[in-house]
């Protein structure tokens, strides 16, 4: 088993024993009425610790918890906040009347380089915090104050495109899980963070990594796989929550003679990509579960692997039993854009042409919401949500997008055309967006940032990046970049109402009862906006750049909101960010005054 380092509170080192043999050693040596006294101190650390871990109250996340969650108040069960993934919370003591008194309560600082783009999990007044590089924190949900923190210990030689990014753990019974970067799968005692078992998902050094929350099923830990740019083979796995056993594996590229296998050249399959980096939703009435799948690979370059390329850039529909597949949709057949299609998908009831209909709504990276008929994967309403969009002419009947061969990447630079939206969207699997059930609308934080792409012939080599091309110009390059936060309706398919702001909006969403919507930007503000006409009500600078997902819950009587600042990685990179910006990262958790 892979050697970790963990920390608990009042001093304890990784096997949480007091290290202080040899400390008394040498204070025996000159200074013994000093030993006297730190050996009582010791005594009294030692004893708060065990103190603490006792009175952390933890109770098992049943089945019926999480499948209740979307009616929970007390706590952020999941990465979506319930199956539905809608990230909607029914508290409403934070309202649009007083939203603008919010006012910070407490702020912790990991201290870990990378973005702090996770979802934190609050349950019996514990919140998870996970960051980069696979840390993650255990901390007093009411006061910040840290109670144990774990932190993997990873290869020198990961295969990770676009930073080291963890977007959360999950929970059942007393367990955490969590995905890493070197390709593991871990359990994880909730009281004291212990590992209690790891399963290797795949070889790293073949380009895989796990990335996002796995998604708890019954007693099933279910987890997608990252690793798309570097041609690996995306797969959605199953292992038993009790001892980490796999139960199955569904490849979201088919092989030679199974179905599907026809929409790519050649072999190329063998390095087709079609990651699953995202969490999943699932239907508890018709248990299936949904899971979307990312970019073919090689990602610009589309000559070697001619035909749709299933079932990257799809929606699967899957039993979650056994992993066999329902149906699927296709929503970039022929990717050569890198639009994956990892972005959350929300399942709720709504009205199509007159008649109730449970359907799946994602609002897709390659710049069109997708609104699905989730008994059997049939195109509904499809519309374009950004403000620019050239590769595509529309939608056919199917929901095909009719592709203009004028903003296809080229082999040579000065021929390409800038094609919108550009390659990381648009909106992003990378950070959430929510739903409100009620009055079902979207609140969707988007890019706007064309860019010119080239295409070139790439030798694939395992764990070597497989991009074949990339972009070659930006709108940040010329400062036509900026980024829009939206309400967007699916029903009537318009926007509205719409945010613009300076830069790419990049963070994600909360919707809550109270009409208040939460995100953050660029520039470091937390925002608070009214749901019901997009007036900006309340925001607090938090140091840095923002890139997670705001949660909230009820405690002792008051509603706190959680949100994180801390960006980076390549996607800002691509398409801009402020000049100003800094490096640190942190979580805050606000209230209203007393």
């Amino acid at each position: 088993m892979t050697e970790n380092k963990l920390h608990y509170r009042g001093g304890e080192n990784k096997e949480g024993k007091m290290d202080i043999k040899e400390g008394i050693m040498d204070i025996l040596k000159n200074f013994r009425v000093l030993l006297v006294m730190t050996i009582l101190s010791c005594l009294v650390a030692c004893n708060k610790t065990e103190e603490n871990i006792e009175k952390l109250s933890i109770s098992a996340v049943t089945n019926e918890t999480l499948l209740n969650s979307s009616a929970k108040t007390d706590g952020w069960y999941m990465y979506g906040g319930s199956y539905e993934n809608w990230r909607h919370s029914g508290l409403k003591q934070i309202n649009r009347r007083n939203v603008s008194s919010l006012v910070p309560k407490w702020i912790f600082q990991p201290g870990i380089k990378g973005q702090l783009s996770g979802s934190p999990l609050v349950i019996d007044g514990i919140m998870y915090l996970s960051a980069a590089y696979n840390n993650l924190w255990a901390l007093n949900a009411e006061t910040g104050e840290p109670i144990w923190h774990y932190e993997r210990d990873l290869p020198a030689d990961l295969r990770i495109c676009c930073g080291p990014a963890n977007r959360g753990v999950s929970v059942a019974g007393s367990k955490l899980f969590m995905a890493t970067l070197d390709a593991y799968l871990i359990a994880m005692d909730r009281e004291t963070g212990e590992v209690i078992w790891e399963v290797q998902l795949e070889d790293h050094q073949k380009g895989y990594s796990g990335t996002s929350a796995p998604l708890i099923v019954d007693d099933l830990v279910i987890t997608g796989i990252a690793g798309g740019e570097f041609g690996a083979r995306g797969f959605i796995d199953a292992y038993e929550a009790s001892t980490g056993k796999r139960v199955w594996r569904t490849y979201a590229v088919p092989s030679a003679g199974e179905k599907g296998v026809e929409t790519w050249a050649g072999e190329s399959w063998k390095t087709g990509g079609s990651p699953t980096w995202a969490v999943g939703t699932y239907d508890k009435e018709t248990h299936t579960l949904y899971w979307p799948t990312g970019n073919p690979s090689p990602d610009w370059n589309g000559d070697a692997r001619k035909g749709d390329n299933l079932y990257s850039n799809s929606l699967l529909a899957l039993d979650p039993e056994t992993g066999k597949m329902k149906w699927y949709f296709q929503f970039t057949p022929h990717d050569v854009w890198d639009f994956d299609a990892t972005n959350p998908v929300v399942l709720t009831d709504m009205k199509i042409d007159g008649t109730e209909k449970r359907v799946l709504v994602q609002p897709n990276r390659n710049g069109y919401v997708y609104v699905i008929d989730a008994s059997d994967g049939s195109f509904l309403k499809g519309f374009q949500y950004v403000d620019q969009l050239n590769w595509s002419k529309g939608l056919d009947e199917n929901g095909r997008p009719i592709v203009d061969y004028d903003f296809v990447p080229t082999s040579e630079s000065k021929t390409a055309r800038n094609s919108c939206p550009g390659a990381i969207g648009g909106h992003n699997g990378a950070w959430s967006w929510a739903f409100n059930p009620n009055q079902k609308i979207m609140y969707v934080a988007s890019i706007e940032a064309c860019n010119r792409m080239v295409k070139q012939v790439d030798t694939y080599k395992a764990g070597d990046p497989f991009w074949g091309g990339g972009p070659v110009e930006t709108d940040k390059d010329t400062g036509k970049n900026y980024g829009n936060f939206l309400a967007i309706d699916p029903v009537s398919q318009s926007i509205k109402w719409k945010y613009k702001d300076k830069y790419p909006m990049v963070s994600g969403a909360l919707s809550t009862d109270g009409d208040v919507v939460f995100t953050a930007n660029q520039e470091g503000y937390a925002m608070g906006f009214d749901a019901l006409n997009g007036d900006l009500l309340w925001k607090f600078q938090m140091g840095t750049s923002a890139r997670g997902q705001p949660i909230t819950w009820e405690q002792g009587g008051k509603q706190y909101v959680a949100i994180t600042s801390g960006g980076g990685g390549l996607a800002v990179e691509i398409v801009g960010e402020p000049p100003m910006v800094t490096r640190g990262n942190a979580l805050m958790v606000f209230a209203l005054p007393k």
